[in-house]
């Protein structure tokens, strides 16, 4: 059964596990998009995240594409807009003539192509995807601030910022009365902890941020399917491939030991280790099929012992 906790402090309740959708007109069609979808919320899933930038990087895809595929999903479902948490993220390179950034402007255009693309009249987290080093944060945070004050927006978050600049953003934030981000979204799993836990961690620990980690799975890295012996191949074959070292090998091997024991998968055991740190709100796990997705949702029901979580976290040690 799918458990629920609050989104930092923003009052909104989301699902122990968000399906993100990068791979929504990139590795899944829209067919099986919205079987995916489906499968999802039918589970028990209400937090769903996005991009406007996916997937561009897929040659014939100008961006937007995710974004549509989740508007064209719930209209035709006919699900209540009321039952959802969808969450998108501005910032990379969209539009004709292409445009980037943070600033006023950008994100007040971008903005309104998101609602439109999602079929939607807000957006209940909308986040930086990452910083943009040429415009104040102070611009961008009353333009976030704004969308918020006229109900386009229910609360900010923000996506691959450092220690430095999320103190920035919340300093900024407390000095002149504004809207400050709820949530971040952080790289982080098993083989890639110390960007999040270094210093990060703790100021979304103290702040009560809510922190919504990509990745969880290493790119595929951590669900079993590679090995000494066996490398699989897959679109995200040059990423995984930092992953071949001894060290991950061995900690695999550990993985597989405790899941034989709780009769579960490798991948189930990843995203337990991250559901077992309540300071998480809801690690984003991506599926290419139900069958995939299905593997995922299993993981709510696995709890690790402190035995397991001491063992994995030693294994991991960075």
């Amino acid at each position: 059964m799918m458990k629920y906790r609050e989104l930092g402090s923003t009052g909104i309740r989301v699902s122990s596990l968000c399906l993100g959708t990068m791979q929504f007109g990139w590795t899944v069609d829209k067919e099986q998009s919205f079987k995916v979808l489906s499968a999802a919320y039918e589970a028990g899933i209400n937090f769903f995240d996005t991009a406007d930038i996916y997937s561009r990087w897929v040659e014939g895809n100008s961006g937007g594409v995710s974004e549509e595929i989740i508007g064209h999903w719930w209209k035709q479902a006919q699900i209540p807009r009321e039952s959802l948490v969808i969450a998108t993220k501005v910032r990379g390179i969209m539009g004709n003539p292409p445009t980037e950034g943070l600033s006023r402007k950008r994100i007040l255009k971008m903005v309104d192509d998101s609602l439109a693309r999602l079929q939607i009249d807000y957006i209940d987290l909308y986040q930086a995807h990452w910083a943009d080093e040429k415009v104040e944060i102070e611009e961008t945070l009353r333009a976030f601030d704004d969308l918020i004050k006229a109900g386009k927006v229910r609360a900010i978050g923000c996506s691959n910022y450092s220690a430095l600049q999320l103190t920035e953003a919340l300093d900024v934030s407390e000095k002149f009365g504004l809207a400050r981000y709820e949530t971040l979204q952080p790289h982080y799993n098993l083989v890639h902890r110390g960007e999040y836990e270094h210093e990060l961690a703790e100021i979304c620990r103290e702040k009560k941020i809510g922190v919504i980690p990509y990745s969880p799975l290493a790119a595929g890295f951590l669900t079993g399917k590679y090995s000494r012996d066996f490398k699989a191949n897959s679109v995200r074959s040059e990423s995984v491939a930092a992953y071949y070292n001894e060290k991950n090998w061995r900690l695999l091997d550990e993985m597989g030991k405790i899941a034989t024991a709780h009769n579960a998968t490798v991948t189930q055991v990843a995203l337990a280790w991250h559901l077992a740190d309540e300071s998480i709100s809801s690690p984003i796990i991506g599926a290419n099929s139900v069958a995939q997705l299905e593997d995922s949702l299993m993981a709510v029901e696995l709890v690790l012992c402190e035995e397991e979580k001491n063992t994995l976290d030693r294994f991991s040690a960075w």
